[in-house]
C-alpha cells in the first residue's frame, strides 16, 4: 500500500470532471481506485485511454482503506477496478464476494506466483507485480550517528536506533500488514509480537501511506524504514541518500494484484482493463515512471534496478492464510490491543 503524490490530482480531477459529459456524449468509462504511486496510476490512465478510447476517473487510495471503501458500497458500486497495492488485501476483498470473477486471456503469459494469485482468488484478483520487503535506511544520517546499516530485523530494535523507525499503520497500509504477517512467519507469533513491542519503542510516527516511510527516510526525517525495497530504490534513483537491506532472518512479499469490483457499472471496460494492464507494454509504465517491482507477464523486460529474487532469502509466505478476512481481522485485533495502543 503507497502513498499517491499530488502528482495524481490533474488526472483524477480531469477524469471526474468530464465523467459524467462523456457517459452522457455515449463514450466508455472506467472508474478506477489505485493503490500505487502516483505517477503510475497517472501513467496508466493516461495510456489505457489512448489505447482504448475509454476515459478514465481515478481514486486514489491505500489499500487498506480501499478494500473498506469496496466494502462500504458493496450494494452500490461505484468503482469498477482495483489497481494495485499488496495482495493480501485482494484476497480478502475475493473472499468477501467483493470482486468478480474474470479469467483474462492473458493468463498464460503471467509467471506462476501471478497464476497461482489469481487460482486462490478463484480468479477474483490476479497478481501484476512483486516486490520484496525490506529495510530503508539514510545513509548520510548513518555516517552522521557513526552506526551500522541496518541488515536484520533485530538491528531495528537496538538502543541506537531509538525514535529512528517509521512504520505504516497497519490498520491502512497493506505494506504494514504484510510486514507483521511476515514476521509472524519468520519469528513465530508470539516471538514476532514481543519483537514488534520492542520495535514500537523506537518507532516515531505510524504514517497512514506505506511508502511514506522511505519517504521520511529520503527527506532526513527518520533514519530507517520498514518499507518495500523496490520505493527505496525509487527514492535513490532520485538522488536521495536510500539504501535498502533485505533482513538476513529472512522476508515476505507482496504480489501487487489487480482486481475488478462486483457488480461494476462498467463491467465490459473494466474487462478490457485488465487484459491490457496484463500486457507486457502495460506492465512497463511501472518502470517508466521509476516502479521497480517485478512485472507478473514474463515477457516484461526486467529492470536491473528490481530486487535480485535469487540474492534473498525469501520465506514462503502462506497467502492463503494471511490473505484471509478473519486472520487479518486477528493480527490487526491483536496489534492495535498489544502493541498500537501503547505508549512510546
Amino acid at each position: 500500500m503507497k502513498s499517491l503524490r499530488a502528482g495524481a490530482l490533474p488526472v483524477v480531477a480531469l477524469a471526474l470532471g468530464l465523467g459524467a459529459a462523456t457517459q452522457a456524449a455515449g463514450q466508455q468509462q472506467l472508474n478506477i481506485i489505485c493503490s500505487t504511486q502516483g505517477e503510475w496510476c497517472n501513467a496508466v490512465a493516461t495510456e489505457f485511454q489512448r489505447d482504448t478510447g475509454i476515459r478514465v476517473a481515478i481514486t486514489p487510495k491505500g489499500s487498506g482503506e480501499s478494500i473498506a471503501q469496496l466494502a462500504a458500497e458493496k450494494a452500490n458500486p461505484k468503482l469498477d477496478i482495483w489497481f494495485g497495492g499488496t495482495g493480501d488485501p485482494h484476497l480478502q476483498a475475493a473472499e468477501q464476494g467483493l470482486t468478480e470473477e474474470y479469467k483474462s486471456p492473458a493468463l498464460a503469459q503471467l509467471y506462476p506466483w501471478a497464476q497461482k494469485q489469481a487460482e486462490q482468488s478463484k480468479y477474483r484478483t490476479v497478481g501484476i507485480y512483486l516486490g520484496v520487503l525490506g529495510i530503508g535506511y539514510n545513509t548520510e544520517l548513518l555516517a552522521k550517528k557513526k552506526v551500522a546499516a541496518p541488515a536484520c530485523w533485530k538491528d531495528l530494535i537496538k538502543p541506537e536506533f531509538a525514535g529512528e523507525v517509521q512504520m505504516a499503520n497497519p490498520n491502512a497500509s497493506g505494506t504494514a500488514y504484510t510486514a507483521i504477517a511476515t514476521l509472524v512467519q519468520v519469528f513465530g507469533e508470539e516471538e514476532a509480537f514481543k519483537y514488534l513491542k520492542a520495535l514500537h519503542k523506537n518507532i516515531n510516527n505510524y504514517p497512514r501511506s506505506g511508502v511514506a516511510p522511505v519517504k521520511a527516510v529520503a527527506r532526513g526525517e527518520t533514519l530507517t524504514s520498514v518499507s518495500f525495497i523496490h520505493d527505496a530504490v525509487t527514492e535513490a534513483q532520485a538522488n536521495f541518500p536510500v539504501k535498502s537491506a533485505a533482513p538476513c532472518e529472512g522476508t515476505g512479499y507482496e504480489i501487487g494484484s489487480l482486481s475488478i469490483v462486483k457488480g461494476a457499472r462498467n463491467m465490459d471496460a473494466a474487462k478490457k482493463f485488465v487484459d491490457w494492464a496484463l500486457t507486457p507494454k502495460a506492465q512497463k509504465i511501472g518502470q517508466d515512471n521509476k516502479q521497480y517491482q517485478i512485472p507478473s507477464n514474463a515477457g516484461t523486460p526486467l529492470s536491473p534496478l528490481s530486487p535480485k529474487v535469487a540474492d534473498i532469502k525469501l520465506i514462503n509466505y502462506d497467502f492463503a492464510k494471511y490473505g484471509a478476512s478473519a486472520e487479518r481481522k486477528r493480527l490487526l485485533e491483536r496489534w492495535d490491543r498489544e502493541v498500537g495502543s501503547i505508549a512510546r
